[in-house]
C-alpha cells in the first residue's frame, strides 16, 4: 500500500502568477518584485544580524550541508543529502509537523509504552488518537511485533497512519532488534504506514546487544528519524532538531512535496541560531562522550551499590542506552507513598513507573546524569528509605 497523507496540507495547483513565477526561475530569470517587504533587501537589517534573509523552509542550505556532512560521518555511510534534512527547533516541534503531515483530525499514531508521555500529549494538540503498543520485558525489552500486527490489521488499524518509534526508548532504554526492525518495516510497507524514528538518545549507549542502527536513512518504508542538540550536546536549551527523510523515492517525493507546505508556513529556523550548526556540529563529538562517560561511570556505580545493598530489595532493569534506567523495588511498597516518603524526608522527588504507564507497580525512574556524588546520595536515599517501609 501507498502511504496515506493528510487531507489539511494544501498542495493544489498554483495559481497562474505563482505558476509563471517558477518557470521564470526555471529559465534562469530573476524577477524584481513590486511587493518586497524583505527589509534586508533594501539595507535596513541591524548590524547585529547583518545578511540578507531568504526564506528556505528546510532550513538554510548551508546549514543542512554541514549537518549531512556529519551525519555520514557520524554512520559511516556514504553522503547524506542535504535535501532529505529538514531544520527546525526541536524534536517536539517535528513531531507536530509529522501528524499534520500525515493525519487528519481523529486518525491515530502507533506509539509505545511504557513510555514518555510526550506524544500522546501532542497527537491530542493535533486531534490526533494514540494508540499503544507493548514493550515487553523478560530480562531485556522486546517489541511486540505480533501485537503490532494485529493493531494494524484490525479494524481500528484503518486509522493508523504512522508507527513511532523511540531507539533507544525512554525511558525502558531499550534499542530495536534487527528481527523487530525488519518485522515492522514489512508490515508498515503493508499498510501504508510511515514510521517516525525517534533516536535522540541512539549514541548513549550503556549495555546494548549485538546488531543495533539507526533507522535513520532506512529505505524499505518512508521513514522520518528524528534527532537534535537537545540530547547531543546535553543542552536542552540549543533549541535545534531535524527530520530525515527516507524511504521509497515516489513516498518520498510526495511526502516532501507536502512537508515543504508546512515548513514553508513555519519557518522556524533561525538564521542566527543556523550560523552557529558548524560550531556546535565540532563540539558535538568530544560532548556526547562526555556524557557518554557520566552515564556509564554512574550506571557502574549503581551496580556496584546494589550488589553491595545487604537488604537486596532494590534492582534495575537492564538499560541498553540512554540516560535514564528504571529501578525496581518490592511491588507492595506504592509507587506514591515511595516518592512521597522521598519528598519528606530526602528533600528528593521523582518519576513513578505509572507516569511511563507501566503495566504494574514498583518501579522508580532514576537519572545517570548527575555528579558523581550527587549520584550515589540520590541511590543511597532510595535504598535506605525502600528499606524503611518494609522494615
Amino acid at each position: 500500500m501507498t502511504v496515506r497523507f493528510s487531507s489539511r496540507v494544501d498542495v493544489s495547483a498554483p495559481n497562474p502568477i505563482a505558476a509563471a513565477e517558477a518557470a521564470a526561475r526555471a529559465r534562469g530569470v530573476m524577477l524584481d518584485r513590486l511587493n518586497d517587504s524583505n527589509p534586508t533587501r533594501h539595507g535596513l537589517a541591524p548590524a547585529e544580524v547583518p545578511g540578507v534573509y531568504t526564506a528556505e523552509p528546510r532550513g538554510p542550505r548551508t546549514a543542512r550541508e554541514a549537518l549531512a556532512g556529519f551525519l555520514a560521518r557520524q554512520e559511516g555511510e556514504g553522503d547524506v543529502d542535504p535535501d532529505s534534512l529538514y531544520l527546525l527547533s526541536s524534536t517536539s516541534e517535528a513531531y507536530s509537523w509529522l501528524i499534520k503531515l500525515l493525519c487528519d483530525a481523529g486518525d491515530a499514531v502507533l506509539a509505545p509504552k511504557p513510555g514518555y508521555p510526550l506524544i500522546e500529549s501532542i497527537a491530542r494538540l493535533e486531534c490526533v488518537d494514540s494508540i499503544e503498543y507493548q514493550l515487553r520485558f523478560d530480562g531485556s525489552w522486546t517489541i511486540d511485533t505480533a501485537e503490532i500486527e494485529d493493531i494494524l490489521y484490525s479494524e481500528e488499524g484503518e486509522r493508523i497512519r504512522a508507527l513511532v518509534i523511540i531507539n533507544p526508548n525512554n525511558p525502558t532504554g531499550s534499542y530495536v532488534k534487527p528481527g523487530e526492525r525488519a518485522a515492522l518495516v514489512r508490515l508498515c510497507r503493508e499498510r501504508g504506514v510511515a514510521i517516525i524514528a525517534d533516536e535522540v538518545f541512539y549514541d548513549y549507549a550503556l549495555e546494548p546487544f549485538n546488531g543495533n542502527a539507526r533507522l535513520a536513512g532506512e529505505r524499505g518504508v518512508l521513514t522520518f528519524a528524528l534527532d537534535g542538540f537537545s540530547k547531543m550536546l546535553a543542552a536542552p536549551h540549543a533549541k535545534v532538531g531535524w527530520i530525515r527523510v527516507s524511504g521509497p523515492e515516489q513516498d518520498v517525493r510526495e511526502a516532501q512535496r507536502r512537508l515543504d507546505v508546512i515548513a514553508d508556513d513555519y519557518l522556524p529556523m533561525s538564521d542566527i541560531i543556523a550560523e552557529r550548526l558548524p560550531d556546535l556540529l565540532d563540539a558535538a563529538p568530544r560532548q556526547t562522550t562526555r556524557v557518554r562517560e557520566r552515564v556509564r561511570g554512574n550506571l557502574a556505580v549503581l551496580h556496584g551499590m546494589l550488589a553491595r545493598d545487604e537488604h537486596g530489595l532494590t534492582d534495575v532493569l537492564r538499560a541498553e542506552g540512554g540516560w535514564n534506567v528504571l529501578l525496581r523495588v518490592p511491588a507492595v511498597i506504592d509507587e506514591n507513598d515511595l516518592v512521597l516518603r522521598l519528598i519528606d524526608r530526602c528533600g528528593l522527588t521523582g518519576q513513578p513507573g505509572y507516569f511511563f504507564d507501566m503495566t504494574s507497580n514498583g518501579y522508580l525512574a532514576l537519572s545517570l546524569l548527575p555528579e558523581p556524588d550527587v549520584f550515589r546520595r540520590n541511590v543511597r536515599a532510595v535504598l535506605d528509605t525502600v528499606s524503611g517501609m518494609l522494615g
